[in-house]
């Protein structure tokens, strides 16, 4: 729900490929629309590429639910981490499934006289799949939950 909400204020206040807020200098949100995957992958395809993604996050998006379904609930952060995975999909998902592209927003950046470096634009839902992949490699390297 977070995803969608600051995607439609990002959409409701920002004009398309403009900054609408310099938060900090090394940081904007921006209103950007991604047809691809991750960092724009196959962005410029051809518009094949809206229904395979969409086909790829319902696949992995079952697959994690009956993997959350069978995992123990007292493996809490395994189950968050799972969570926040199939959360993350399902609000690009709804992107694609309604508008075709991906809403994108956040813009980090490091810019100096003789250099600049831009991160790819990414949303929430981004942030969500990947902190919950991060956790599940934590809990993965590091043993059981307690």
């Amino acid at each position: 729900m977070l995803d969608q909400i600051t995607k439609y204020l990002v959409v409701a206040n920002i004009p398309l490929n403009e900054i609408g807020f310099r938060v900090a200098p090394f940081f904007n949100i921006i209103y950007v629309r991604n047809e691809g995957a991750a960092f724009s992958f196959l962005a410029s395809s051809g518009g094949w590429q809206r229904y395979f993604f969409i086909v790829v996050a319902l696949t992995i998006t079952a697959v994690l639910l009956v993997s959350l379904f069978r995992t123990s609930k007292k493996k809490k952060w395994t189950c968050l981490a799972i969570s926040l995975i199939i959360g993350g999909a399902l609000g690009n998902l709804i992107d694609r499934v309604l508008l075709s592209y991906v809403i994108d927003f956040l813009l980090f950046f490091i810019k100096t006289e003789s250099f600049s470096y831009y991160y790819p634009v990414f949303n929430v839902a981004d942030i969500a799949v990947c902190v919950g992949a991060g956790l599940l490699v934590i809990i993965g390297l590091f043993g059981k939950e307690k």
